[in-house]
Formats: C-alpha cells, sequence, structure tokens
C-alpha cells in the first residue's frame, strides 16, 4: 500500500482537476497543489471530505473561508487505499485520545485520592479526630466524573492494551473515589476514639472526682466541629465539659486561653470555673485558666472590644422587678401624653386581657361547672357561658352600664319541651334585649352547633312577634374587633351614658380584670422575645400578617399598638442613660462579630444548659463559630427546657443542625443519679411528647426503698400535717436503721413547689430534725442542676380557680408574635417541669394531693401504672369522677334532707348524682 496518492493523467483530464499529492505525515494528511500545501487532520471529518464517483475518487477541501477546494481524478484502487489509510489513522488518533483522556482522569483522581489519605495521615499522626468541615471542604473539590464516558473508553479492546495495567488501576480509583467517605471518616475517626480511650486512661481516671463512664470519655474525644451533647438528668454534663476543657489543653488541640465555657447565670459560671480548676490541678496543671463566663459579660466584652467602649446596662434593665417598676413609669407617662393610649390600655386591661378561645370552643380555664354546663366569671361576678360574653360583660361594667345576664323574658316561652326564654343580656333602663350569637362573617354557627341557626331564627321572630326591642352581636365582631363600636352605638342612640372607669370598685366575687402587675410582666416579655428574635416594630406587624388571623387579629393588633410605643420609650429610656439592655447587648455583640469588628481568640466554644438557649444566645454562638472558633459544644437537655418564659427556644436545641448548618448529636444516657425505676417512670412520662429527642436512660444507682408514692389528704388544710408526719415517718426510719443515711450522716430533702407559695410546707418545728435531715425548699424552677436523697411534691393538685400543677394558664398567644411556635403537645413544658421535680431524687420522690382535686399529672401516672395512691396509712384511695366536669369526685355530704353526694369541686361543679341511700356498712 503506498504512502502518497495522485490522480492519474487520465483521471485529471477526464475530471478537470488540477495536478495534486497527498500523502499522511504524522497525525496528519498534507495535500500538495498548485504550490499550496494543505493539512488537514484525518479525524477532523468537518475539513475534507472523499466522494467516491464511477469512476474516480475525488477529495474536497474546506479551508474555511468562501469556497472549497475539490481534488479529484484518483483511481478507485487508490482511492479506497486512502480511505483505509485514513481510517486507520482516525482510530489510531481516538485510541491516544481515549488514552490521554483516561490518563487524565486518572491523574486527576489520583490527585484528590492523595489529599485525601494526606489529610487522613495528618489526622493519625497528630492524633486529632477528622472533622465535618474539613471533610466537606474535600469534598467540595471532589472530581465530577463521567463514568459513561470512562466506561465507554475501557470497554474498548485496544484502549485496555495501550493502558496495560493503569486500567486496573484507573477502574481502583473509580472505586475509592465514589466510596462513602463520610463512613470511611466515621470508621477512621472511630479507631481514633479507641485510640484515645486506652492512650488517655489516665486522663479520664483523675480529671474528675470519680472516673469518666465510656460515653462522657467519647464526648470529651469527638472534637467534630459543631457537636451536641444530649446529657440527661444526672449524667455528668459539668464533668463531661471540663474533662474536654483538659483534653484540649493535654492534647494540643487549643491553649488555655482559646477555651470559652458559657453559662446562665454567675452561679453557674463560677462553678464552672471552679470545676475546671480543680480538674487542672489533679491533672499537674496549676496555674492555668479557661475562661469562664455568662452570655451576657461575653456580650459586654465583645462590644467593647469592637467598639473600644464598654457599655453600660442600668439596674433595672437587669432586675426583673426593676425592670418592671420602669415599665410602669413609661406606661404612666405615656398615658399622661396620650389621652387615646391611655384610652386603649385601659379597654385591652379591662377587656381584652384573656385570650379568646377557637370559634364554638369553650373555654374551661378559670370556669365553673354547673349540672355540666361549664361558665365563666365576669368582673362584676357574674357566671356567663363564653370568653366572649365575658368580654361583652365586662365592657358594659368598664363603662357602668347596667345589665341583667339571662334574665327571663317577659313573656311566657316555656312549654314541655322548653324551658324559659332567657336572653343573653338585657338593660332595664332602656327595655332592651341583646343576644350574643356565635355566628362567623357568614352568619353561620360553628359546624357542630346543632339546630343553633334554628334558634337564632326563633328567638328573632320572638322579639318580632311580642314588639320587644332586640339587638344582635356576633361572635365575627368580637373577633374584627366592630362589637364594642356597634354595641356603644346601639346604647347611645336609645340614650345609655357611657362612663369608662378602669379603676371601678369590683363587686365580691368578682373577677378581677388582668391587673398592672400581670399586664405589665405581659409586655416585658413581649418586649424580651421581641429583642432576642430581632423584630423591630415593621417586623412585629409583618408577623402579625403572617401568624395571626380570624378570632386573636383584631386583640393583637390592639396590643401592638400599646406595646410598641411602650419598646420605643424602653429605648429611648436605655439611650437616655447611654445603656442596653441583656437582649441588645447579645444582637449587638453578634453583629459585631458577624461584620469583623472584632475578633476573639475561641478555638474551642462550649455552652452549658443549651436547651435553655434564646435565638440571641444561639446567634452570638453561630457568630462565634462561623468567624473563628472550629470547635462548638452544646451541652444540654430539651427534656429539661422549661424557660420558655425567660426567652428558652427548645426549637435551638431540638434543630440543631438546621442552625448550625450541621451537627453530631452524642448522648449521655447513663445517669448518676436516680434508680432505673425512677429514670423509667419519668422517662416514659416526659417522653410521650414526640417533638422531643429520644432517648433511653440508664441507670446504676441503687434502688433504696419505693422510689415513688403518693399520698391523699380529705381537705387542702391538711396537707401540712400530711407532709409532716412523712417526714417524721422518714427520721424514724433513718434512727432505727430502717433506711442508710446520705451524705454527711444525713438524709437531704427537697420540698419542691410549683409556686414560692408551697414554702408554707416546711414544717415550722424542722429544727428538731437537724441531727437527721437537711431539709428545703425551692421552686422546681430553681432546683434544676440541685438533688437531693427525696424529693417531696407537696401540692400535685388541679383547682378550678388558684395554683394548679399543673398550671392550666399557658403563655398568652400574644407572645407568638414576638417568639418561636411553642410546643403544641398538651401541657408541654410544665411536662418537663414534672420531669425536672422527679429526676432531682437520688433516692424518691413523695407527692401529695387531695380527694377530688388529683393533678392530671398524678391522674396519668396512675394510668400507667406508675403508682398508687394511698391515704396516710397506705391504704388504696377508691374514688368516683365526676361525669359534669371531669376534675372532681363524688363526696357524700351533710344537709337539711340528710346525707347526699356530689362533686368534691362544689360549688365550681354543682353536680349531684340520683340520690341513694349511704350504704351503712361505710365505715365511720
Amino acid at each position: 500500500m503506498t504512502n502518497a496518492w495522485g490522480p492519474s493523467a487520465w483521471g485529471r483530464i477526464l475530471t478537470g482537476s488540477p495536478p495534486w499529492r497527498a500523502y499522511l505525515q504524522g497525525a496528519e494528511l498534507v495535500l500538495e497543489s498548485q504550490g499550496r500545501v494543505y493539512r488537514v487532520r484525518p479525524e477532523d471529518t468537518v475539513s475534507h471530505t472523499l466522494h467516491h464517483g464511477l469512476f474516480w475518487t475525488g477529495i474536497v477541501l474546506h479551508p474555511g473561508g468562501a469556497g472549497s477546494l475539490k481534488l479529484g481524478g484518483l483511481p478507485h484502487v487508490q482511492g479506497k487505499a486512502l480511505a483505509q489509510a485514513l481510517a486507520a489513522r482516525c482510530a489510531a488518533a481516538r485510541l491516544a485520545q481515549d488514552i490521554g483522556y483516561l490518563r487524565q482522569v486518572d491523574r486527576i483522581m489520583r490527585d484528590w485520592l492523595e489529599r485525601k489519605a494526606g489529610a487522613e495521615a495528618r489526622a493519625v499522626r497528630d492524633r486529632r479526630w477528622l472533622g465535618h468541615v474539613e471533610l466537606v471542604e474535600l469534598e467540595n473539590v471532589r472530581p465530577a466524573i463521567d463514568i459513561e464516558e470512562i466506561d465507554r473508553c475501557l470497554d474498548q479492546i485496544e484502549v485496555r492494551a495501550g493502558l496495560g495495567d493503569e486500567a486496573t488501576q484507573i477502574q481502583q480509583r473509580i472505586l475509592a473515589l465514589d466510596a462513602d467517605h463520610r463512613a470511611d471518616w466515621e470508621a477512621l475517626n472511630e479507631a481514633h476514639t479507641l485510640r484515645e480511650l486506652e492512650a488517655c486512661r489516665a486522663l479520664f481516671d483523675q480529671v474528675e472526682r470519680q472516673p469518666l463512664s465510656e460515653e462522657q470519655a467519647r464526648a470529651v474525644i469527638c472534637f467534630d466541629n459543631r457537636v451536641q451533647l444530649v446529657a440527661a438528668a444526672g449524667s455528668g454534663k459539668t464533668s463531661t465539659m471540663v474533662a474536654k476543657a483538659a483534653y484540649a489543653i493535654e492534647r494540643g488541640l487549643a491553649d488555655p486561653g482559646q477555651i470559652v465555657m458559657l453559662a446562665f447565670n454567675k452561679q453557674a459560671a463560677l462553678e464552672l470555673k471552679e470545676r475546671a480548676a480543680g480538674a487542672f490541678e489533679r491533672r499537674g496543671l496549676s496555674g492555668m485558666v479557661v475562661d469562664t463566663a455568662t452570655f451576657h459579660a461575653l456580650g459586654l466584652k465583645i462590644i467593647g472590644l469592637a467598639t473600644g467602649r464598654r457599655p453600660d446596662i442600668p439596674d433595672w434593665a437587669i432586675d426583673v422587678m426593676a425592670g418592671l417598676d420602669k415599665l410602669a413609669e413609661l406606661v404612666d407617662d405615656l398615658k399622661d401624653r396620650s389621652e387615646v393610649f391611655r384610652e386603649r390600655y385601659d379597654l385591652f386591661r379591662f377587656v381584652y386581657g384573656r385570650d379568646l378561645p377557637a370559634f364554638g370552643l369553650p373555654e374551661t380555664d378559670g370556669s365553673r361547672s354547673h349540672g355540666g354546663q361549664m361558665r365563666l366569671p365576669t368582673i362584676d361576678g357574674k357566671w356567663v357561658r363564653s370568653q366572649e360574653e365575658a368580654m361583652i360583660a365586662n365592657w358594659l361594667f368598664y363603662n357602668g352600664v347596667e345589665y341583667q345576664y339571662e334574665a327571663s323574658y317577659r313573656h311566657d316561652t316555656a312549654d314541655a319541651a322548653h324551658r324559659q326564654y332567657k336572653p343573653d343580656f338585657f338593660y332595664p333602663d332602656i327595655d332592651l334585649h341583646h343576644e350574643h350569637f356565635a355566628l362567623d362573617g357568614g352568619g353561620q354557627p360553628p359546624p357542630d352547633f346543632d339546630g343553633y341557626l334554628e334558634g337564632v331564627i326563633w328567638k328573632r321572630r320572638l322579639h318580632q312577634r311580642h314588639g320587644t326591642a332586640l339587638i344582635e352581636t356576633t361572635s365575627h365582631q368580637c373577633w374584627t374587633g366592630a362589637v364594642f363600636g356597634h354595641l356603644a352605638q346601639e346604647l347611645l342612640q336609645r340614650g345609655v351614658s357611657l362612663d369608662p372607669h378602669p379603676d371601678r370598685a369590683i363587686p365580691q366575687g368578682g373577677q378581677p380584670p388582668l391587673d398592672a402587675a400581670e399586664m405589665l410582666g405581659l409586655i416585658r416579655t413581649f418586649i424580651s422575645h421581641a429583642k432576642s428574635n430581632g423584630l423591630d416594630a415593621e417586623a412585629l406587624r409583618e408577623r402579625l400578617e403572617q401568624v395571626t388571623s380570624g378570632i386573636q387579629r383584631h386583640r393583637h393588633q390592639m396590643f401592638l399598638d400599646l406595646v410598641i410605643p411602650v419598646m420605643e420609650a424602653w429605648d429611648a429610656a436605655l439611650a437616655a442613660e447611654g445603656g442596653i439592655d441583656f437582649e441588645d447587648m447579645l444582637n449587638r455583640a453578634a453583629v459585631h462579630l458577624e461584620q469583623g469588628h472584632c475578633q476573639l481568640p475561641y478555638t474551642l466554644v462550649m455552652a452549658d444548659e443549651f436547651q435553655d438557649a434564646s435565638r440571641a444566645r444561639a446567634r452570638l454562638c453561630r457568630a462565634m463559630v462561623d468567624t473563628g472558633a472550629g470547635h462548638f459544644f452544646a451541652v444540654g437537655d430539651d427534656w429539661q427546657s422549661i424557660n420558655r418564659f425567660a426567652g428558652a427556644d427548645v426549637s435551638v436545641m431540638a434543630g440543631f443542625r438546621d442552625y448550625f448548618g450541621h451537627g453530631r448529636m452524642l448522648r449521655l444516657e447513663r445517669t448518676f443519679r436516680c434508680p432505673q425505676a425512677l429514670c423509667d417512670i419519668a422517662g416514659h412520662f416526659v417522653g410521650k411528647n414526640p417533638a422531643q429527642i429520644p432517648k433511653r436512660v440508664r441507670s446504676l444507682a441503687p434502688a433504696r426503698g419505693p422510689v415513688l408514692q403518693a399520698f391523699q389528704v380529705d381537705q387542702k388544710p391538711h396537707l401540712a400535717d400530711a407532709v409532716e408526719h412523712w417526714l417524721q415517718q422518714l427520721v424514724q426510719q433513718l434512727q432505727q436503721g430502717q433506711i442508710p443515711p446520705g451524705r454527711d450522716g444525713k438524709l437531704s430533702v427537697y420540698i419542691l413547689g410549683r409556686y414560692n407559695a408551697e414554702r408554707q410546707y416546711l414544717p415550722p418545728s424542722r429544727t428538731r430534725w437537724e441531727a437527721w435531715l437537711d431539709l428545703s425548699f425551692l421552686t422546681i424552677h430553681r432546683s434544676k442542676g440541685a438533688e437531693a436523697d427525696y424529693v417531696v411534691l407537696p401540692e400535685m393538685l388541679t383547682l378550678s380557680r388558684g395554683r394548679s400543677y399543673p398550671s392550666t394558664r399557658g403563655d398568652d398567644s400574644i407572645l407568638g408574635l414576638a417568639m418561636p411556635t411553642a410546643d403544641d403537645y398538651p401541657h408541654a413544658e410544665e411536662r418537663r417541669l414534672f420531669y425536672v421535680a422527679l429526676t432531682r431524687a437520688r433516692r424518691g420522690v413523695v407527692m401529695f394531693s387531695v380527694r377530688g382535686r388529683q393533678s392530671v399529672f398524678l391522674q396519668e401516672l396512675v394510668a400507667d401504672g406508675a403508682v398508687t395512691v394511698t391515704d396516710m396509712k397506705g391504704r388504696p384511695i377508691e374514688e368516683e369522677a365526676c361525669p359534669a366536669c371531669g376534675q372532681g369526685v363524688l363526696v357524700w355530704r351533710s344537709g337539711r334532707y340528710g346525707e347526699f353526694q356530689s362533686c368534691s369541686n362544689y360549688p365550681a361543679c354543682t353536680y349531684k348524682p340520683r340520690q341513694q341511700a349511704r350504704a351503712q356498712s361505710l365505715p365511720g
């Protein structure tokens, strides 16, 4: 086969082609014609074309620009040889191209895998954790390869032959590149952990007074970039934090000045400091100090560094009571300067102070039952059927309007099937009847109000038939705020004078309006939440549009119209003193970090009690770790999140990864405090809420007697004697050796109250037990972090009016404008509070209740089989629940006509069953 081609003489003559010559030179086809040389690549089919005619083969060149060069006259035999040569040369070019492509891809894969292997080798050499951030950075530059193209190339025998052993290596690197690198790093980190558990055994055994458990040590070793440690009650979270600081220093992961431990109050920060100092001393690190600070102290430091001027915090912005006094002063000033503000403020407090229930849903908080029908109290001492009617009654009383509630209609309407008609309101001075109908904007009642609309029509026709005057208001008017304008117009045009008076004397038995302290407390809480969440006036009004509709909209709008001027006055008062408040401090500190105004030295940030973090605290933590600190270690327990009223947002803990971008969750599930049986009861109780992080708490603490007891007395005044009696028995058991002493030869007992008023259950003569008992009172909120041998819960009560546990008074829905959505599980935070109470005990918990007043939590524990309620002699209590109110129980009473049964909630519930003679065999 020739290596050069050209036309024959006849071919040139017959085709009219100029003389030309073609030959292969290297990877190119060279054509010479009429003194010019053309070079094309055989595989470039765009640059040239072969044409096979009847007798001759021609070639057309497309050199670019206008026109083409046509060369012909090549005999077919040579044309076929040229085509075969070009095809062979194309195949060789493609083979070289495919091999070159594979080698290039292999080089890219090899470089990345070597980078990964280098990071892993350095981590092993430096004895450190492979963190999420490093892995993500590596994944971000991992080469993207075309597997289909690589497979096409490798499927060619010629390519595999050309590569030799390289083909196998390429396939192996593809598999290595496509492997689960996160799983690989998990395995490497687990191997690192096992090595460190052994290498640092002495540290883990000595750093605290007691050796660390394995799960504590693992939490110490884990140095991922964002770590969330979910620590069960009594699991040693503080020990874990101080051990992590010591470990970081000893392993060279951080210098002492690069570590900060954040606490929520000064006492907790001081404890962390003392515990860290003790740990360092035990490890021979005396003199080394890490920073321990409250969030607020750190905020002050950051602002001082960023601005060169440390801000001032007025006392009234720190102390709760002083803050309320300051608010009262600001509100009074706003009232003096604006009659409109004064009228709005008084009207809100007097009439709109309580939440409205959902449409068609009866309000039961603070209500009483009349034969199974719930009623609500009004300010002037009446009991009405709904919160809307209570609002109307309160507005009438506020304006000094005389009215009667459900007075009998002057015309007889009773028959065999119906009782006498009683309009909702009657105004005797002007002979006017007033019906308040549960109708929406379309004039329709709630879907389950069967026959309601027919009743509305009947009442209207009745008044028309008898010629009696009737005015109407509706639920829709209550929601929109139109109700009182409409009612005022109807009354005024009939000659009734309105005399608004917020300080009108409350009749005996009346339900006081939202008092001044409650109103100020609501405003202060709202301002705190709004600032914590970075919401100014404009943002709050936007949230009003987003999160509020229907029934609460007008009430929320009214509150915003009041609270925004108060917020502005609060900020103006701060500015006048050159100060800021805590919420401003946290937000401003975060902004300074986010905008790079200062640089902190910390590479390891640890935050205690993170379940109680507000969004402002979480923002500050995020700003610290995003702008410098490589490692964040947040310790907390969502089961113990009980400070929402103080700005805590449990979603920061539950949604840790969403908030911080990523995060590794570890658990401390072994408790050193409560016996297993108590852990199981408390964990089952609080764990019913599916929104919480599940955990299985384990304990090695020995059981010493019953872990949960419940006693019931006949009347509330007997509770104090019952508590004292139990304490006396406990002392006697200790004296007689029936139970072992606790620490220091005594037993510690906490009387824990949902409210401060339960301090009354501390026996007045308790000094006689000082040699045997350490007895003290704490509210459950203040007990978090503390522990005792025994816990006494003296008032496990549900009361129709007054203190209850769980508290039946939830957060005002208004706060939802300024804070994240609350957990909607029933009594969610109260359940967590009860969990905190149960888990303060090293041995057992004793609960006390009253006949017919059992807390729903106690009833739930009984239903779960966790406890049996007995009298003080240990005899089980047997009672029949009231079918009307569902809260009280049926009890025997003595009356004018002998003994009868009624609800223990009388007079709030007036239910009486059909009377039967009392069995003569009853004891007594």
